[in-house]
């Protein structure tokens, strides 16, 4: 079980996050970004750094990622495309999406990119709060819990 990180748009304060939980729950995680991305020096943490380009890192970790892995990440059509291969998302906000839910969150992606394309104008994200870190670090906590028992 491998977590995966699209470390380019991801908050410091999630990375941070994650970087704690690596090294205490002994799991393997990779960040994937098109910069580089300082790490602390971790036996279980390391980064992959691709081609600038849309979407490079995005299909990076589409063609890593297998059954039973985890990706962090807001993007809904990479969601989409890992949850195809039998991954589980989660977003920085905390947002557990399944193979239930992500062709609804992707139709509204879809929905409001629309709009943007013809000349509406939508909100992008709100700043984080401290809420929604700690509702990121439960899930994650959460979803870690349940992918580390099937594995032992």
């Amino acid at each position: 079980m491998i977590v995966y990180v699209d470390a380019d748009a991801c908050p410091k304060a999630v990375k941070e996050l994650i970087y704690r939980t690596a090294d205490k729950r002994k799991v393997k995680t990779i960040l994937v970004a098109n910069n580089h991305i300082n790490t602390p020096i971790s036996e279980f943490i390391s980064n992959i750094i691709v081609k600038k380009g849309a979407d490079e890192a995005d299909n990076k970790i589409v063609e890593l990622v297998e059954d039973g892995d985890l990706v962090i990440s807001s993007d809904v059509p990479l969601a989409d495309r890992v949850i195809e291969k039998g991954a589980l998302v989660i977003t920085t906000y905390g947002k557990l999406y399944t193979k239930d839910d992500i062709k609804h969150f992707l139709s509204k992606r879809n929905f409001y990119t629309e709009l943007r394309n013809n000349g509406f104008e939508t909100s992008g994200p709100p700043a984080m709060t401290n809420k929604e870190i700690t509702t990121f670090a439960n899930e994650f906590d959460r979803t870690l819990t349940k992918l580390l028992k099937k594995v032992n």
